[in-house]
């Protein structure tokens, strides 16, 4: 049997470790451009090249799902090909509205893009 504390009857969700998924080569996302990562479980990920920072995101805006990494990347900011919501890679933050997609930590090692999931 697991311990835990019972006086204020809260128990804190087990954490899981992220999971590094290799997103192929730097070299192969040119500054300014992104792509769509899909993934064994069936979600995709945004991947976007902003002057050589790389940034991940859910890929589906949330007004009508369409696939940010095929909007338009303007700086930090994707904007969403169906109906122009604008999201910051970095926060996931919405510009247009009060919505938020997920981000993601990215990390690059030894040329090698990966994405903690």
């Amino acid at each position: 049997m697991q311990p835990f504390d019972t006086e204020d009857g809260y128990l804190a969700p087990e954490r899981v470790a992220p999971q590094s998924i290799d997103a192929g080569r730097a070299d192969d996302l040119p500054a300014g451009t992104s792509k769509t990562l899909e993934l064994s479980d069936g979600r995709e990920l945004g991947l976007y090249n902003i002057d050589g920072e790389f940034y991940a995101t859910e890929n589906f805006c949330p007004h009508r799902g369409a696939r940010l990494a095929e909007g338009t990347l303007c700086g930090h900011v994707i904007e969403c090909e169906l109906h122009g919501w604008q999201f910051d890679v970095r926060t996931g933050k919405c510009l247009t509205v009060t919505e938020r997609i997920e981000t993601y930590e990215v990390v690059v090692e030894d040329g090698l893009v990966k994405v903690m999931v």
